[in-house]
């Protein structure tokens, strides 16, 4: 017969699967990433093939992003309350499904709106990921460990995302960079099934539907509106009426959230200053990085001529510097705290960020290029670890997921309004250098000139990031506790 106390070490021992079950977190967030950079890489070709314009390329980014950063929220819900391991397979394959929809599509249309609904089933496995993690990994140095190996993979995937995308891309079609989602899909359904316990928060709850439907279509619309700016000017009602329209909906949500008896976003998990900046710094950090990518690579292929292998290999450094210094973020974090180091990172990215606004349409990658991406490269990897830990600081088990959705959240959010704020801005700077100077808008000098404006303001955007982190941040490493363990329902296998 089991004595309480026996129940009790069991219930606080290590799980002997934890590492394991790290390898299957490991691979669906390296999934999740390879989707974003080989799109980003093929986005180029995928232009051109489908005829999108340069107001309109943005939304294959975006509509990923939306979805994913709109209904991160109730995804972390679901998996708290639904069970984790479960949420895992119908993310998994809704995922898969949604990618190969997207390889076949035949116009503009139906890619968005394959792009859409894979964004909306990353938005369950992203936060059942990191929820996995936080509540398998219950000692502070290997929880701590868990997550620096997490964002590694995150930006190693992004790596493989440059190397991949380049490959399909020139050698086969743009097509493969969506359909090699299945395959890896797959194998991270059977690992799913021997090596991930089933956990979930005890008791049932009603999802705040009407919440998520408001914060998304709002979120949808502001980027909508931002997207028309490019076409039509800020002051056009096509641009006026959706930005007005999406406030509005947004403040609702707010309302909702306030008076719903099971908020999708509970205002206590914003209440902490800490995690409050940690939110913050991820939105402003997401819109710059978001947006560095996806003009780096164009600025890459349509003004430098390399090919879209090539751009993706001249892309490796970056993410090389980003898993660097993710091991160095956490070798620095016992001793200067997350407040420091990510202050630090700021500062570096901020630098590395400004030093692109330097490009010309002659210039050399080696020499006016990639130092600046090194810099910035390293500067993100010191944002990312502190960042993410500090995200789920001091919160209650059962708002582990909602934590750790947020904070996804907020940075596929401010990828979205960075990229179509920023693509708005780079296509009117074009323009107009291009109409002062009687050039085509796709000419060398016009291109470089709009690639340099979103630079500048992914700048600005990394400034107001690192001031809110450095004024809100207060946390040490030694009140990162993870939450208490028994407010979960593990189940006794991994089957």
């Amino acid at each position: 017969m089991t004595t309480p106390e026996a129940s009790t070490a069991m219930v606080n021992s290590p799980d002997p699967l934890r590492w394991k079950t790290l390898t299957v977190v490991g691979i669906v967030a390296l999934m999740v990433v390879l989707d974003g950079t080989v799109i980003n890489i093929a986005l180029p070709s995928i232009q051109e093939d489908l005829g999108l314009s340069d107001a309109g390329r943005q939304w294959v980014v975006t509509a990923y992003a939306l979805t994913f950063g709109g209904l991160l929220l109730l995804g972390g819900r679901i998996g708290d309350f639904f069970g984790r391991k479960r949420s895992l397979f119908i993310g998994l394959a809704g995922f898969a499904t949604a990618s190969a929809i997207g390889g076949l599509a035949p116009n503009p249309e139906i890619l968005i709106m394959a792009r859409g609904a894979g964004g909306a089933f990353a938005a369950l496995l992203a936060p059942v990921t990191l929820s996995i993690i936080a509540v398998t990994f219950t000692e502070i140095k290997e929880r701590t460990k868990a997550f620096a190996i997490y964002s590694s993979i995150s930006a190693g995937g992004g790596a493989v995302g440059l190397v991949i995308g380049g490959m399909l891309t020139e050698f086969v079609s743009w097509r493969w960079c969506l359909w090699i989602n299945v395959p890896i899909a797959i194998i991270a359904i059977l690992l799913t099934t021997r090596w991930v316990r089933e956990s979930r928060v005890p008791g049932k709850v009603k999802y705040d539907i009407a919440g998520a439907v408001v914060s998304t279509s709002g979120l949808i619309l502001l980027v909508f509106g931002i997207s028309e700016a490019a076409v039509v000017g800020w002051v056009d009602p096509r641009t006026v009426i959706p930005t007005l329209v999406a406030l509005v909906l947004l403040s609702a949500f707010i309302f909702i959230e306030q008076r719903t008896k099971n908020p999708l976003l509970p205002m206590r998990v914003l209440s902490n200053r800490s995690r409050a900046g940690a939110y913050l710094a991820a939105f402003f950090s997401g819109g710059a990085l978001f947006a560095t990518f996806l003009f780096i690579s164009y600025y890459l292929q349509a003004v430098l001529g390399y090919s879209p292998l090539g751009a993706g290999l001249l892309g490796l450094p970056f993410s090389a510097g980003v898993v660097a210094s993710t091991f160095v973020a956490n070798r620095l974090l016992p001793k200067l705290g997350p407040r420091w180091v990510t202050t630090i990172g700021f500062i570096l990215a901020t630098v590395g960020t400004i030093g692109l606004t330097q490009i010309g349409a002659t210039s050399s990658y080696w020499f006016d290029v990639l130092p600046w991406l090194l810099i910035m490269s390293v500067g993100m990897g010191l944002i990312f670890v502190p960042l993410t830990v500090t995200s789920v600081y001091g919160v209650q088990a059962q708002d582990t997921g909602v934590a750790s959705a947020v904070v996804n959240m907020s940075q596929q959010i401010g990828g979205s309004i960075g990229v179509a704020l920023l693509n708005t801005l780079a296509a009117a700077a074009t323009i107009q250098v291009a109409s002062q100077s009687g050039e085509s808008s796709t000419s060398p000098d016009a291109l470089v000139v709009g690639y340099a404006t979103a630079f500048a303001w992914a700048a600005a955007l990394l400034i107001v990031g690192g001031l809110l982190w450095f004024i809100l941040v207060r946390v040490r490493l030694s009140d990162l506790a993870p939450p208490a363990p028994s407010s979960d329902v593990p189940s006794g296998s991994a089957a």
